[in-house]
C-alpha cells in the first residue's frame, strides 16, 4: 500500500502487465501503418511514460510530439477540457495517432478529434493504455486499447493524484 496526500492506494497492475500491453499496442499500430510515417501525439502530463515506452517498442519510422490538456481536479473529471500547450506543426494529410495514458469519460479524446479534424489529417486514431468502458460517454471509437479497467481511480505510470504518483512503475487503485 502507498500513501499520496490524504489517500491510500493498493497495488492494481504490475509493470510487466503494462509493458506487455504497450508492446501489443505498438505491434498493432506498426502492422496497421507499416507503409506510412505516423506522428504520435502524447497527451501531457499523464502520457509521458506510455509514449516513451511505446516508442521503444515501435520499430518503424515515426515522429512524436506532445499536446497538453487538462480535465482533472483531484480524483474526478471536471468535464471541461482546457488546452494548455498546443501543436505548432502542420498535420495536413498526416496519420495522427494520439497516445493517451487513460480514457475514461472520453471528453479529452472528443476534444482532440475536433482539434485534429480542423488540421485535415489523413487518419486520426486513438491509442490508450487504460480504458474505463463503464465511464466512457462518447461514440468515438478507441482504436487501440492496452488494458480495460473498472471505473476506479488509479495512480502510477504517469497517472497522478494532485501531482503525486506519476513516477511509480506500477499502477495502484484507490483503497
Amino acid at each position: 500500500m502507498i500513501q499520496l496526500h490524504d489517500k491510500q492506494f493498493i497495488p492494481f497492475i504490475s509493470a510487466e502487465e503494462i509493458d506487455f500491453a504497450i508492446a501489443s499496442m505498438a505491434s498493432q499500430v506498426e502492422a496497421d501503418f507499416a507503409d506510412e510515417i505516423p506522428i504520435f501525439i502524447g497527451v501531457l502530463n499523464g502520457s509521458f511514460m506510455v509514449v516513451s515506452d511505446f516508442m521503444k517498442h515501435y520499430k518503424k519510422p515515426c515522429e512524436v510530439s506532445f499536446i497538453k490538456l487538462a480535465s482533472y481536479h483531484g480524483t474526478s473529471s471536471t468535464n471541461q477540457v482546457k488546452q494548455l500547450i498546443g501543436l505548432n506543426q502542420d498535420l495536413t494529410g498526416r496519420t495522427v495517432i494520439v497516445i493517451e495514458d487513460i480514457v475514461d469519460t472520453g471528453n479529452t479524446v472528443a476534444e482532440l478529434k475536433v482539434l485534429f479534424k480542423k488540421q485535415n489529417v489523413k487518419h486520426f486514431k486513438i491509442a490508450t493504455l487504460f480504458f474505463k468502458p463503464e465511464a466512457y460517454k462518447k461514440d468515438l471509437k478507441i482504436d487501440y486499447i492496452g488494458i480495460r479497467i473498472p471505473n476506479k481511480f488509479i495512480v502510477g505510470y504517469g497517472l497522478d493524484y494532485d501531482g503525486l504518483g506519476r513516477n511509480l512503475s506500477e499502477v495502484y487503485q484507490l483503497k
